[in-house]
């Protein structure tokens, strides 16, 4: 499996703009609120999509985030931030996040590639970074942004109609998204879209 990814990754077909993408996903007319927030600046961030080498299989790391934070309270998420100055790109400050949030130590990490940048719907555009991580990792979350981490099987994502094509009101107008549950968690947003896009990347299902 771990070849197959990384096999997809570098045979992704080439990049287009984050804001046609995030057009991709309206349904229906496209309001004059949504075009003014796409010609605003997004803020720019990474995730990490970490794949974790587990005996059972690869496992998806995600976060739940503390419930006092500013931006996206309780929500599920991938690890990661906006990029600092200090970060020599996307990958640096994926990594340096993941470290902080969630005790990722990087030298348990193989980076095998990044996907298209995803325009969300809060200012910020994100690059999500895919990486294997040994199974030798043990979460420490950092209590003042995570609530909880877990891991979902990559098994559990790939089995068609787990995730699931739902609609939002955004911006005055109707878009497709995505959501899942896994155990206790309701998976929704950017975070959803994210794996529906990797799962259609590495797998047969393109729907």
């Amino acid at each position: 499996m771990r070849a197959l990814i990384e096999k997809q990754l570098a045979e992704a077909p080439a990049p287009i703009s984050a804001a046609t993408r995030f057009l991709d996903q309206v349904q229906g007319p496209v309001s004059p609120e949504l075009l003014d927030y796409l010609n605003d600046s997004p803020k720019p961030a990474a995730v990490l999509l970490a794949l974790i080498e587990r005996p059972s299989g690869l496992q998806v790391l995600l976060t739940k985030r503390a419930d006092h934070l500013s931006d996206h309270a309780g929500q599920v998420s991938f690890p990661g931030g906006q990029l600092e100055r200090t970060d020599s790109g996307p990958i640096e400050a994926a990594l340096r996040e993941a470290q902080e949030e969630v005790g990722l130590d990087r030298s348990l990490v193989s980076v095998a590639g990044t996907m298209q940048d995803f325009l969300t719907g809060t200012g910020y555009v994100i690059t999500p970074i895919v990486c294997f991580v040994s199974n030798e990792f043990v979460a420490i979350p950092e209590q003042s942004e995570v609530a909880e981490v877990f891991e979902v099987p990559l098994t559990f994502l790939l089995a068609k109609g787990n995730i699931r094509l739902t609609q939002r009101e955004r911006f005055g107008t109707i878009m497709k998204m995505y959501d899942f549950d896994y155990a206790e968690h309701y998976v929704w947003g950017a975070t959803a879209a994210i794996l529906k896009k990797f799962i259609n990347i590495i797998s047969m299902f393109n729907n």
